[in-house]
């Protein structure tokens, strides 16, 4: 079932990318759109500031993707169960992610500059990572019962 769910989340993830995550009741000044996605606030971020691009792009991309590899490659007995610890660690850093956006959407609705409401994306993405925190917190309880049988 676990390899299930975590495969599943191999696809989930790129959707989730290109899924909107808010949309905005006026032109938002930085992204120059009315709806945003990972992708799309990425592309933004390139343009505007790399050294948080870099890091985005890392939290929000490459963590999750990773450690949902990496689960997959636990599963099939084609990576030690030795290296969950640093795959838990790269679920915890997507999680970072979740709260930049949470960040952005308080920021915009406490200013006051229009509408802004979240979008089914957010609910995805989140959903996601929460998935993937929850496919390794269930995997490293199997290893170890396993190994204190």
């Amino acid at each position: 079932m676990l390899r299930l769910v975590n495969l599943s989340l191999i696809v989930l993830f790129p959707v989730a990318w290109f899924a909107p995550l808010m949309r905005a009741g006026l032109n938002l000044p930085l992204f120059g759109t009315n709806e945003i996605t990972v992708v799309s606030g990425l592309q933004t971020l390139w343009k505007t500031d790399v050294f948080l691009a870099l890091a985005v792009t890392f939290l929000a991309l490459f963590a999750p993707y990773l450690k949902t590899i990496g689960l997959a490659l636990v599963h099939f007995d084609l990576l030690s169960p030795r290296l969950l610890p640093t795959l838990h660690l790269l679920g915890k850093l997507a999680m970072a992610d979740i709260f930049l956006i949470a960040l952005y959407i308080t920021v915009i609705k406490g200013v006051g500059i229009g509408r802004i409401e979240t979008a089914w994306g957010l609910y995805l993405f989140s959903a996601c990572i929460l998935a993937t925190l929850a496919v390794g917190m269930l995997t490293e309880r199997k290893i170890l019962a396993k190994t204190n049988a």
